[in-house]
């Protein structure tokens, strides 16, 4: 995406899955990253669909293709949000290869799941169930972007809504890496690590209604002086978008940590 001074590497991989990386350039800008910034879409997911290097099937590697992104490059620090986060915790390789990592709006565990359903039941949008029900007649791209932007109030806060929309009205959708990630990881997902000395950046929203920031204190292996703890007040899911000059503290504290 750009390079600045400074000598990091810092690879973004987006949530979802299918959601495109081009939804984190926000939170590359507010969070001001000294380096190279390269917003990640991992095979078959977002834009990166077609191509001679995506194999034919794709998800097959997921998500340890990401500790061969690492490799690619010096002095990674690898930034997940939401599912995106827990694809990196799935990945114990990443633990040798990188400088440094941040989690966005993520989890430790599934736990996450089931208080989010919760939530959305004692929150009905109306739109959401009619595009639910689209989608489960026919999954496609279409649908689930649809599907998508119904539900945005559960992702920002009213101060947040428009721009969030905005954002997720411009994305690209892969149903096809939604699908995979429903049969294969989502319901069954626990970290398969925790960073022991590697410097690390827990922060969330302490409006997150989609993954809730809750789920960190039960999360011990995540108490170690490594690993900064930061609750962005005023915003959700997408914390740079309700709350940019926290979002920037936030990093420059994990920025001062890699130094």
């Amino acid at each position: 995406m750009s390079a600045d001074e400074g000598r990091w590497n810092w690879l973004l991989v987006p949530g979802g899955p299918g959601l495109g990386s081009e939804s984190l350039r926000g939170l590359a800008v507010a969070a001001g990253l000294p380096g190279s910034v390269w917003l990640v879409d991992l095979p078959g997911d977002g834009s990166n669909r077609a191509g001679p290097r995506i194999p034919a099937r794709p998800y097959s590697r997921w998500p340890d293709v990401l500790a061969e992104a690492a490799r690619e490059l010096d002095d990674v620090v690898m930034v997940g949000h939401s599912t995106g986060g827990m694809f990196l915790l799935s990945v114990p390789e990443l633990e040798q290869e990188l400088a440094g990592m941040a989690l966005v709006g993520s989890a430790p565990h599934a736990g996450w799941r089931p208080h989010f359903a919760r939530w959305a039941e004692t929150h009905p949008i109306p739109a959401v169930e009619t595009a639910a029900q689209a989608y489960a007649a026919g999954p496609d791209d279409r649908t689930l972007r649809a599907l998508t932007l119904a539900a945005a109030p559960w992702s920002f806060t009213p101060d947040g809504l428009a721009e969030g929309r905005a954002l997720l009205a411009e994305l690209p959708y892969c149903q096809s890496a939604v699908a995979w990630a429903d049969a294969h990881f989502d319901e069954d997902y626990r970290a398969g690590w925790a960073p022991r000395t590697l410097p690390t950046l827990v922060v969330g929203g302490a409006l997150d209604r989609v993954v809730d920031q809750g789920v960190w204190h039960d999360a011990g292996d995540f108490d170690r002086p490594n690993v900064l703890r930061r609750t962005i007040e005023r915003a959700g899911h997408f914390p740079w978008i309700e709350n940019p000059a926290a979002v920037r503290e936030a990093f420059a504290d994990l920025t001062a940590m890699l130094h």
